[in-house]
């Protein structure tokens, strides 16, 4: 058993933009407490979380990876997470194996796209949040800006637990140990002091009263307990200063964690959910019921695949047998593992809030439910929204017989990363890669060369378009072959009708008295279906139709399944081209967050882009978010180009909206492209 209880363990996700020095914070963290010999750097190649090759070669994180301390008792994970927008998804993935997300902000740079994000997903999960601003030695910096700045961007609940000394040097406890007399570089002690305290009595009104009766005499004990309810309820989040790189507050944010951060018991429980979408209670008790969550898979062409996983409820030993989710069949725990980077320690038990791993199962899948009791068998954690993987590649294999290497290695990608999506589009005879962004997918190609040694061809994908109706119609078809022999012969009258969008395909049999027979009606769906799926005016799937057969011939001797199936699609493809069939093209929502001055450009830009703009809303910093719609088909360069008119700064991220007709001359186009097969004999 470790030589910790639940108490004295704290888990806290390490987020925030990338380039704000979030794995050089968690280097200058570990070296303080003797978890490795010296601090390595990013630019060495040389930290405990960047051990990826990839990383070490692009020097930013793309990986979520774990990393842990002993100190004074206390057991510490950090679970430093990537910080490009591109990577957001495995960052938001490892959010619900912590209770506090701390927030790592450039003090040079401030609050930028993904500090608001993290600080949004964080509060939405449920975690305490603490912002740590990092950098305070750069020469030129404003921590007093960067403070109103935080406050102004998420609230006057941001309040400074220390302050910086001039230069970056060093820093003044605001609350522990209050000395009045530090210089500092801006404010007072005694000023951040009294705005902590205010705030946290707040919390309770018995401790408001002695408050009152007692002042600045009160001691941080006292204080406690409301401290942990208030950054539980979100009502505080505090704000350190530090430089990573010199050390100045290193070892009071260490302090802090083991101080007043809460552990996996006195932290807001997560979040599970029962089979119909109930809440349901988990606790951090080690004699319970198993309960544990994967928050991140790694698949080594070493190791194999690793599964890392947080404890939640229950005790994991070596020789347990867990069961993945609704599964049937159990798996055993050979080999329990703790995380130092790539490193593996091999361990006898994982208690609630500690984090795991286990190594070459196959069974387990990102987010999967761990458990040892069949009342668990349909839990799920409450997932985080995950950005949509909206930027795609077409790809296709530069070596012949490659295809099954490169299915294989497609599928160990998107079994690491949730955001990572495979499609095979029949109606365009493409395979498609999506990610959230031009370099995800960059680095996703990458991976797939170095490490699985398969190389592609891209070329930008097809736009998925879809057909559908507008009006109610009738076909007929007679499908007559006769060539010596047996002949074919069927017959099919039927109606379509538009439904409404999102309703799929409604197929109605109202034939009577016979006249086909009743073996041949799934036929006539048959021959619907193959329209269906290869569409009738411009080679897209078609949707939200409504077909009806009423009526028909057959004969006794010729008809048979095949005729059926080709008056049936001739049938439908008539009536189709009667109903005021349109295309369909996919609308997105898209935020783009750019700089002021270029607002104008960037509106003026998506307008000519068909796009509807929304709304506008400022944010610090000079940003300012632009939102509205557009056709997905009129962004396939929109990263580049929003690059070169910002100069780098800008930022978009785009959701499936909905489907809307496109105008009718991009409809003339894809029709005239279209060249359907007219051989069905």
């Amino acid at each position: 058993m470790p030589n910790y209880a639940t108490q004295e363990i704290r888990n806290l996700a390490v987020v925030g933009h990338g380039g704000a020095g979030k794995t050089t914070l968690v280097e200058a963290l570990l070296a303080h407490a003797g978890a490795v010999d010296s601090a390595g750097t990013v630019e060495r190649g040389s930290t405990v979380s960047d051990f990826e090759p990839e990383e070490k070669s692009h020097q930013h994180s793309m990986f979520a990876a774990v990393a842990g301390f002993d100190r004074n008792g206390h057991h510490v994970n950090l679970v430093d997470t990537p910080g490009y927008p591109d990577f957001s998804g495995r960052s938001l993935a490892a959010l619900p194996a912590a209770e506090t997300a701390l927030v790592v902000v450039d003090a040079k740079s401030g609050v930028q796209t993904t500090t608001r994000r993290m600080m949004e997903a964080a509060a939405e999960q449920g975690l305490c949040r603490m912002i740590v601003v990092n950098r305070i030695d750069t020469d030129d910096v404003d921590c007093e800006a960067v403070l109103a700045q935080i406050q102004d961007a998420f609230g006057t609940e941001c309040l400074p637990l220390n302050l910086p000394a001039a230069a970056g040097a060093g820093v003044a406890d605001c609350f522990f140990a209050p000395d009045h007399a530090a210089s500092v570089a801006f404010g007072s002690v005694e000023e951040a002091h009294t705005q902590m305290v205010d705030q946290v009595v707040e919390m309770d009104e018995n401790l408001m009263e002695l408050y009152l009766e007692q002042g600045d005499e009160m001691a941080p004990e006292q204080l406690h307990d409301a401290f942990r309810l208030a950054l539980r309820d979100g009502h505080l989040i505090p704000v350190c200063f530090t430089s990573a790189t010199t050390g100045a507050g290193v070892s009071e944010l260490a302090d802090i964690i083991e101080r007043v951060i809460p552990s996996p018991v006195d932290g807001n429980q997560p979040r599970f959910l029962s089979g119909d979408g109930e809440p349901v209670a988990v606790t951090p008790d080690p004699d319970g019921h198993v309960v544990a969550h994967v928050f991140k898979l790694a698949l080594d062409p070493f190791v194999g695949r690793m599964s890392v996983f947080r404890v939640h409820q229950g005790t994991v030993t070596k020789d347990s047998q867990l069961t993945v989710g609704d599964a049937r069949k159990p798996i055993k725990i050979a080999h329990l593992y703790r995380l130092q980077g790539k490193e593996t320690q091999e361990v006898d038990a994982g208690i609630p809030g500690d984090i795991c791993a286990v190594t070459k199962i196959d069974e387990i899948h990102q987010n999967a439910v761990l458990h040892d009791a069949s009342e668990s068998a349909d839990l799920s954690m409450g997932s985080v929204a995950l950005p949509a993987p909206m930027f795609g590649l077409a790809i296709q294999a530069k070596s012949r017989g490659d295809e099954s290497k490169i299915s294989d290695t497609l599928n160990k990608l998107s079994a690491e990363d949730p955001t990572f999506q495979v499609e095979h589009t029949s109606t365009t005879n493409e395979t498609v890669i999506r990610g959230v962004g031009e370099l995800h997918l960059r680095m996703m190609l990458e991976r797939m060369k170095e490490r699985y040694n398969v190389e592609v061809d891209t070329r930008t994908p097809k736009i998925a378009y879809k057909e559908t109706i507008g009006a109610p119609a009738e076909g007929h078809h007679r499908h007559k072959k006769q060539t010596g022999g047996a002949g074919q012969f069927g017959e099919v009258y039927l109606r379509v009708e538009p439904m409404e969008r999102g309703g799929g395909f409604a197929f109605e049999n109202a034939v009577v008295g016979g006249v086909i027979p009743s073996q041949f009606i799934p036929a006539v769906e048959k021959g619907v279906r193959q329209v269906l799926e290869t569409g009738a005016v411009a080679g897209y799937p078609m949707e939200d139709v409504k077909v009806t057969v009423y009526d028909g011939k057959h004969h006794s001797v010729d008809s048979k399944e095949i005729a059926f199936v080709t008056a049936a699609k001739r049938a439908f493809m008539d009536a189709v081209g009667k109903a005021k069939p349109a295309v369909l093209e996919p609308i997105v929502n898209i935020e783009v967050t750019a700089p002021q001055e270029n607002m104008g450009d960037i509106a003026g830009d998506l307008s000519s882009k068909r796009g509807r703009i929304s709304g506008t809303t400022a944010l610090s910093g000079g940003m300012v978010s632009v939102a509205g719609q557009a056709p997905l088909s009129e962004l396939e360069n929109y990263q580049s180009e929003l690059k070169s008119v910002t100069g780098g700064a800008g930022s978009y991220t785009i959701e499936l909206s909905h489907y809307d007709p496109v105008p009718r001359p991009v409809q003339q186009q894809l029709e005239s492209e279209f060249n359907p097969s007219t051989d069905d004999d």
